[in-house]
């Protein structure tokens, strides 16, 4: 795994959690000494001016991170931006979004044009997709899905130019762990913009900027909020791109409240500790899933045998709570015994949060350039904050449940 390397200003990841996005100016009083830890919750709609003059004068230069109209921001969510642009090194800006697809649908409206070609991971989250396939084919953009494994895309030129190459590593049903420096860098030699979802491994443990993507979004809602009540997405992005993603993001009216920024913020402080905790116990929980007799393969970017591992102990710097496992036979009656008996994971969907989760999952539905192929159901799970003794022994009959009815269905054959 890649090492925590200082940043050109000396401060290591975990420092700049803890004190990134902190300005004076949005800690303090103008004129008066000291100031407050946490940036407060700015709400505002109207933006009021001493007089016309002032106001001629505000609209007539940047807005950016200038008190101008509540849609533009208030030093709340200027906080969290800027904080999650200092832990992707080479970033010009963040943006934040009302939730991870707006970030997804707004950035790519932001980079694609009627006639582009887009090239799109097939192990790609499903509203990726939806809107990819009832969105951008009415703009006349066409989509064309990819193994999440290959590195070179020069047999997708003979059709035309591409415009943009989105990833999404791991794919968040399936894990597979793509090689971004290698796509990145063919993508550079042919003039072809990179875009990655980066919600599993966040910026803490896999910097995308700094591996060649030009465009990194997050599902906030996961990870860096970390709480289960707060919808959100953000868009970092070089020097290259950020002007024209914040541009769109102002003309599609995209903004967030600044109670929902405040407790991102929040969230973003413990990232560390939090990541740290999921990935220790997720570890724990994919190996001891591995050893079960019921279960044929565990997928979880830091076992060797799960696809692309080499490139993730290669390039991220750890792994989280959300893995997946394929059951040894069994129907969708089987399965759904394991899960609805669970009494430490919740059904939902989602993840990131401080409570475990167990969700039944199809890949085959959502891939077209891939076949998905497996020896049973696969369940995935987002190990929460728990101890994962009482998930394991949760798990473990969860696994007897299953093996009975899968069994007996058997036997009744």
């Amino acid at each position: 795994m890649t090492d925590d390397a200082f940043d050109k200003d000396g401060r290591k990841p975990l420092t700049k959690l803890a004190q990134a996005g902190r300005k004076p100016e949005w800690t303090g009083m103008p004129g008066q000494p000291g100031g407050i830890v946490s940036p407060p919750v700015w709400r505002a709609s109207t933006i009021l001016y001493d007089d016309v003059a002032h106001l001629r004068q505000a609209a007539g230069r940047s807005t950016h991170e200038r008190l101008f109209y509540g849609r533009k921001g208030t030093p709340t969510a200027w906080s969290l931006a800027d904080a999650l642009t200092e832990m992707e090194p080479g970033a010009e800006g963040t943006m934040l979004f009302p939730s991870g697809v707006a970030a997804i649908a707004c950035t790519l409206m932001a980079v694609l044009k009627p006639g582009d070609r887009l090239l799109m991971v097939d192990s790609a989250y499903d509203p990726t997709r939806n809107f990819c396939e009832q969105m951008l084919n009415n703009y006349g953009i066409e989509t064309i899905y990819y193994d999440p494994l290959i590195v070179d895309f020069a047999v997708y030129l003979e059709d035309g130019p591409i415009r943009a190459i989105f990833l999404e590593s791991p794919g968040s049903l399936t894990f597979e762990v793509q090689d971004i420096p290698a796509i990145t860098a063919w993508a550079k030699a042919n003039g072809v913009v990179t875009l990655l979802d980066n919600t599993w491994a966040t910026p803490l443990y896999f910097p995308a900027l700094s591996h060649g993507i030009d465009i990194s979004i997050l599902a906030c809602t996961k990870y860096i909020v970390g709480h289960s009540d707060v919808m959100m997405g953000s868009v970092t992005a070089t020097a290259d791109w950020f002007a024209k993603i914040r541009q769109t993001a102002y003309l599609f009216g995209q903004m967030t409240s600044p109670d929902d920024a405040w407790l991102a913020s929040r969230g973003l402080r413990t990232l560390g500790v939090r990541l740290k905790q999921h990935q220790d116990s997720a570890l724990a929980i994919a190996h001891w899933l591995k050893d079960q007799p019921d279960v044929a393969r565990v997928l979880h970017p830091a076992l060797p045998d799960c696809p692309g591992h080499d490139q993730w102990r290669r390039d991220f710097s750890g792994s989280t709570g959300l893995f997946s496992f394929i059951l040894k036979g069994g129907d969708e009656q089987a399965r759904a015994a394991l899960i609805d008996g669970l009494a430490h994971f919740g059904i939902g969907y989602s993840w990131g949060g401080f409570e475990s989760l167990a969700l039944p999952v199809d890949p085959a539905r959502y891939r077209s350039a891939t076949r998905w192929q497996a020896e049973g159901p696969a369940i995935r799970l987002h190990i929460g904050l728990e101890d994962p003794a009482d998930l394991i022994a949760d798990l473990d009959a969860g696994l007897a449940r299953f093996r009975v009815l899968r069994d007996t269905i058997c036997d009744g054959a």
